[in-house]
Parts: C-alpha cells; structure tokens; sequence
C-alpha cells in the first residue's frame, strides 16, 4: 500500500514540532492523555441525546500500558473514535484540530457546550509523541462504524492508513519508543513508576479515570520454618489495574464538599510543608473570565524562598490539565512568597500548551487574585495582630521590596500593610503611628539600620524620644525608598532623624547654636582640616543631647544607600556616595576637651578628631578603616 506524505507545510512543522516547540520531552504523555480525555467528552456529550451510545459516564475509561520487550507505550480511550477521513483529516494535516471543531460547533447549537472542556485546540499535541517515538500507531474505530483503521507513520516521511481490527470503539495510540543514546535515556519512559508519575504531575485531575496495570511485591508466609524455627517467607508478585489520577481536584469542589481541613492537608502535601498555612484563600469566579483557585500564604518562611534559585508562581490549570508549573504573571511581586494553584477553561494558550499567551485573561485572573490576597493580609492584620506579625517576620521583606518594584507603582496599594517596630515589643502601622501621636508633633520620625536596637540607640534618636514621640525602626534599605514614595502619611512628613532637621528647636535655640559656631569656628575648622575629604561639613549639632558625635548626611544619598549600593554587581560604574557631616555637640566634655586641646596641643586635639569621627562611624554602622588604628589612639590618651 503506498505511502502518503504530510503536505509541505505539515513536513516543516512536524520537524517543529519534534524539535523545537515543546521545552520537555516527558509532555509528551500528558497531550496524548488530554486527546483521549478529549474523545471521551465527545461520546459522553453524544450519549446524553444518543440511547444508541450504550455507555455511562462510568463506563468511561482511559488505560495506559508499557510492553518493555516491544518498547511500546499505548494509551487506549473508549472515546469517539475516528473514521477514516477523520485519520486523514486530524493526523495528516498537522495543525488540524477536530476537537476545536468540535467545540465550535457545540458553542454554535448548544447551551450546555460551554460544560465540555475540549483542551486539543491546535491539533499539535499528538504529534509531540515523535519526540521519544520513531514509530507511531494509531488504531481507532469511529462510534457508529463496525470497521477500525489503522494510521501509521514513522515521522516526516509520510503515512499510511489501512483498514484493521478493534473491539469496540476508540482510540489507540501506540508510541515505540526510540533507541537509548549519549543524550537522552528514552527507555525511563517505559518503567510503569515514570509514566505514573507524569501522569500524576500533569494529568491527575483529568475527568476520566487513567488506569495502569501494577506489578507489585510483598513478602508472604510459606507456612513452613526455618531452622531457627522463625517463619519462612516467599515474594509474591501482583499485577492489578489501578487508577491513577485523582479525576476531581480539590480545587473544583464546593466548600460543602470540602472543609479547610481538607485544603490545608492538601497544602501541606501537595507542597510538602509540616506548618500550616498561615492563610487559605479559595476563589471560584465566573464572569470575564471563569477560574477556580486554591491559595496559601505560608506559615513559615520556607527555606527555598530565600534561595536564588527560587522560582514563584502559581501552578496554572486549564481544564484539569497542568499548563505551567510555575506562572509567575498570576502574581505581583510582592505576593511571590504565595503557594497554590489557578484553573480555568477560559485561557488562551499557546501551541504548546507549555506557556501562557499574555493575553487579557491573565491580567484579569492576576489583577483578582492579588486583590484577594491582599485583602486576607489586611483581615489577619485587623483580626489577628500576633500572626500578621509573625507573617510580616517572615516576608515583610518581599511585601518591601515588591512595593518599589517597577518603580515603586505598587507602593501605595501596600501601604496599609505595612508595620514597623517603635520598640522591641511594639508595632506600628502607618496608621497606628499618626493616630497615636502626641498634640504638637508635626512629623513621623524614622530611623534606618540594620536592627531595631541600633535605631533606638542613635544618638539622634534621644532628643526625638525624650519628647514622648515615637520611632519607626526600618531595618531594610528598601524601606528608605519606601518613604521617599509615599512623602507622606495622614498629611505628615516623613523625617529620618538621620538626616533631616527634625525640627523640634525654637528659633531662640537654632540662633543660640548658630552662634555657637561662629565662637567654635577655630575647632571645627581645625577637624575639617583633620579629617580632609572624609567629611564635607563640620558643625555643631542640633539633634544630640548626651552624646559628644555622630554622623548625618546631606543631599539625596543617604550612608544606607550608599552600602547598598556598594553590594550591588560591580557595573563598571563608580557608586554613588553620600556627603558625609560629621556633628559636634557643643556641650559635651569631648567637646570641651578638644577646644582645650586646640588651644594647647594639636597634636593631642588630632588624635581625639580621630577617635571621635572613629565613633561617628561605629555609631553609624560603618567599618572603621583600621580598627587597630582605632585602638591604638584611645590607648594613648590614658
């Protein structure tokens, strides 16, 4: 019999297809699957006006067998089927899909078409079995006709159809699977615990039960004993036809069917955690777009989301058949810390069903399900304040830093979740911070450093708290950029009390100090000079109340930005750095011992120029640039 070719076309894209569109060989099951689940809905539809169909959704079956000897994996349906000219139509032409055919027709005289998930919407994904085949065989009998037909090809070469045999109607397909070579191990595929675990990963929620014969062992009494007189045993071996697949996920049922018991047990599975959830969201839309999701907000911080190689996302369904396993569009970016699972019937995919189309479906499902989300975060804040905090240890950090991402776009949909620390025990909302400040306070003061102990213990924190005001401890270098989008909060400024004025002095003491530096202009030019290009500017302090120093800044460069960007990849760039201001208190006894020493002896005043801009440093949480140095002058004052 001769042998017909694909057309020119086809040949091109078979070539594609088994060599460049699909990322992962092993997808391969997963499309002929979705076919005979596809051919299924069909004699299922047919039955429901057909009392000739002779079959109930019970009867419905789709049965995946191995022959390790032959090298063949055969995927069998009780499907449809296909005549003849449907051979030829959907196999010889690639890209001819009979099931997107068939929905059509369906939306066109049916109400209820819009209930058949028909997944097979290229025509593509039968011809992904040539990426491990170098033979494939497709024997099926159409419902309604007594004669099979058997399609045969080994690839591009072309095909052949003849007529065979087939108890009943359906579809088998018959993949023999290529030889071993250096970079593919093609014979995994024929071991029965491989195909059940591709089945399970990507077809486990397909609405038919997928059945395996399974061979397995265990041990039995013979009866008889040994010399010791303990039992003898013998290895009995059992083959049983098992179903595979969970058929109806989790996901698509009613909360009446499934309590949240139930999701977290699934959680904690399907995403192997031991902690529960410190929050479950279930979503069943309809509208736009239809979908079904199943979210978890993580009880602890897992340890591959620190991880550089963590990936985000959620895992994508369509119709009970997994696209992606990680989508990470469906979330912003400050939510990637989210675990669960999207299904939806509406999705527009691409050819090979392995990635998602940007289209407007996915914006719709994404721009939902972070509303959601960050609705949950606002009730567990309102309704269960110590496991929002404990939540916040754990991911405050991406909540930060996915609020300025994309240039800070999403900063204002965040602000009300996020918290800060006023001491070690305290917490503030943005909210909480204005509500609760004293009459007369006309800014919200701030400190970032890299613990909330440190921040308290700035010595430009002591005049802010000695006036009964509070604190907020940033402790990410994220959290500067924060403030500089929000600017304000309830209609008050932010103030680092770093480097802004803090304007808590009185006209008659901003005067006083002013004064005090002109009658102090010999010493701090004399530490100018010391210091060098170390500090732009030298002056007494208006912030210190007790301790002699520190170290403020000016211009749009903070000493936190400055270390951040100092960790950033080298760029060939010089990074930015901050202009450095190194504050006297006029008051204090080293203040007082350095115009002694000016006076008297420079050499002594230099030395104790050092160790004061030493401790500015410390205090500030910068690395002295010789601690021996450091140790070295303090010693030599005693």
């Amino acid at each position: 019999m001769s042998k017909k070719q694909f057309k020119a076309e086809s040949k091109r894209l078979l070539d594609l297809m088994i060599n460049s569109i699909y990322t992962h060989k092993e997808i391969f099951l997963r499309e002929i699957i979705s076919n005979a689940s596809d051919a299924i809905d069909k004699l299922c539809y047919l039955s429901l006006t057909d009392d000739k169909v002779g079959m109930t959704r019970d009867d419905f079956r789709i049965l995946v067998s191995v022959d390790e000897q032959a090298r063949t994996i055969t995927v069998s349906d009780n499907g449809i089927g296909m005549t003849s000219g449907e051979l030829e139509q959907n196999l010889g032409v690639i890209a001819k899909s009979g099931s997107m055919a068939f929905k059509g027709e369906l939306d066109k005289t049916s109400e209820s078409g819009a209930d058949v998930d028909i997944i097979g919407q290229f025509g593509v994904g039968f011809y992904s079995a040539f990426m491990v085949s170098d033979k494939v065989t497709v024997i099926s009998r159409a419902y309604g006709s007594d004669t099979a037909y058997r399609w045969e090809s080994e690839g591009a070469d072309g095909y052949t159809i003849t007529e065979c045999g087939r108890d009943g109607v359906g579809t088998d397909v018959i993949m023999h699977i290529k030889p071993d070579d250096e970079n593919e191990s093609y014979g995994d595929y024929l071991q029965t615990w491989k195909l059940m675990r591709l089945i399970k990963k990507y077809s486990d929620y397909i609405r038919w039960p997928i059945q395996m014969d399974v061979t397995r062992s265990d041990f039995k009494e013979t009866g008889e004993k040994n010399e010791d007189g303990s039992p003898k045993y013998e290895t009995v071996t059992t083959t049983e036809r098992e179903t595979v697949n969970s058929m109806v996920p989790i996901w698509q049922r009613s909360k009446s069917e499934v309590s949240d018991e139930d999701c977290v047990n699934f959680y904690k599975e399907r995403f192997h955690d031991t902690t529960d959830p410190a929050a479950l969201i279930r979503v069943n839309a309809e509208g736009q777009v239809s979908y079904k999701a199943l979210l978890f907000i993580p009880g602890k911080q897992l340890l591959e989301f620190m991880s550089s190689d963590y990936e985000p996302g959620l895992q994508l369904y369509s119709s009970g058949v997994m696209i992606m396993e990680r989508c990470p569009d469906l979330l912003a970016e400050s939510f990637y810390f989210v675990r669960g699972i999207v299904d939806s019937p509406d999705l527009s995919l691409n050819i090979s069903r392995e990635m998602l189309q940007h289209d407007r479906q996915l914006r719709i499902i994404a721009q939902n399900l972070n509303k959601r989300i960050k609705n949950e975060l606002t009730k567990m804040l309102k309704n269960d304040r110590p496991k929002y905090e404990q939540f916040y240890r754990n991911y405050g950090r991406q909540l930060r830093y996915g609020a300025v991402a994309n240039y800070g776009q999403n900063v204002e949909s965040l602000r009300d979740l996020l918290i800060y620390n006023v001491d070690e025990n305290t917490t503030r909302t943005l909210q909480e911070y204005t509500d609760a400040m004293p009459a007369g306070q006309e800014k919200i003061y701030y400190a970032v450093g890299d613990s909330i102990q440190r921040s308290l213990r700035l010595p430009q924190a002591e005049l802010v708290r000695s006036r009964g005001y509070e604190l907020l401890c940033m402790t990410e270098e994220v959290d500067e950029y924060i403030v500089q989008q929000l600017g304000k909060h309830a209609d008050k400024p932010f103030c680092n009390i770093v480097t802004d004025d803090l304007g808590l002095e009185t006209d008659e003491e901003k005067a006083d100090i002013e004064k005090r530096e002109e009658e102090s202009r010999e010493v701090l030019d004399f530490v100018k000079e010391t210091l060098g290009e170390r500090v732009a500017v030298v002056r007494l302090s208006h912030k210190l109340v007790s301790a002699p120093v520190c170290l403020t800044t000016e211009g749009s460069v903070t000493l936190e930005m400055e270390r951040y960007f100092r960790k950033m990849p080298d760029t060939g760039l010089e990074p930015p750095k901050a202009r450095r201001v190194l504050e006297l208190n006029a008051d204090s006894q080293a203040f007082k011992a350095l115009e002694e020493a000016v006076k008297s002896d420079r050499e002594r005043a230099a030395k104790l120029v050092e160790i004061l801009h030493s401790q500015a440093l410390l205090i500030a949480g910068e690395e002295l640039p010789d601690p021996a140095l450091y140790a070295e002058q303090v010693c030599s004052l005693f």
